[in-house]
């Protein structure tokens, strides 16, 4: 993976606060982001909070809300489709424009991931492997030629995990972790054509899954089913 920059300013450091608190569920879809309360986590003022708010507003992460303020913003379902097929299709272009680029250690990382993610399906553990699930794609899609996919995909990724909120129920669990092993295989092979198509593919199932169990009328529970 890319190292991190060097220099970050008080304002990415604000911004990937408030970031890992959605992505940990930490805060929910209709909560309140406060600069006192991430000024106080931090210890920095809160103009550079308030640049990080209105910055992740415009990105979709955050709503402002007149007399309420920054709110972790929240998505209609007839969003899902588009969403998905978004994340399918720049997912596909990631792995086009990046696997090429993959070294031993980059492979190392992902079959670690995939291990973990075997006893997490294992356990049962939802939450873990929802963790999990997040990085094996952060791990795809982190290249030097892909960072503009990536910062779209963790951007849309934030829009199911956290702001859907469906629950991912076990069977989906372990369907997920084959279709990251047969994408990791692919991509072993060499075969990174194959690779993309079936990254493509996992997120349309990722959305067949939650749709349906939006039509069953299921209530939302805590996870995405990516």
């Amino acid at each position: 993976m890319s190292e991190p920059p060097i220099y970050l300013s008080k304002a990415d450091l604000a911004r990937r606060h408030i970031e890992g608190l959605i992505l940990s569920r930490k805060v929910k879809p209709g909560d309140r982001i406060t600069t006192r309360e991430v000024s106080e986590a931090l210890g920095i003022s809160e103009t550079p909070i308030r640049e990080a708010i209105r910055s992740l507003a415009s990105e979709g992460w955050l709503e402002v809300q007149t007399h309420v303020g920054a709110v972790v913003a929240s998505a209609g379902s007839e969003q899902l489709r588009e969403i998905y097929a978004l994340r399918g299709l720049i997912g596909e272009l990631a792995l086009e424009l990046g696997a090429a680029s993959y070294d031993p250690e980059r492979y190392a990382e992902i079959d670690a991931n995939l291990e973990e993610s075997t006893a997490a399906v294992a356990a049962q553990d939802v939450r873990r492997y929802t963790r999990l699930n997040h990085e094996f794609h952060i791990l795809l899609y982190d290249t030097p030629h892909s960072q503009w996919c990536l910062r779209l995909l963790v951007n849309l990724s934030a829009m199911t995990a956290a702001h859907f909120g469906f629950a991912l129920k076990p069977q989906r669990m372990a369907e997920s972790l084959r279709e990251h092993k047969a994408i990791r295989d692919a991509l072993v092979a060499g075969r990174i054509a194959e690779a993309a198509a079936l990254v493509k593919a996992h997120e349309q199932a990722g959305y067949v899954a939650l749709a349906k169990e939006l039509e069953a009328g299921s209530p939302a529970l805590a996870e995405s089913t990516a």
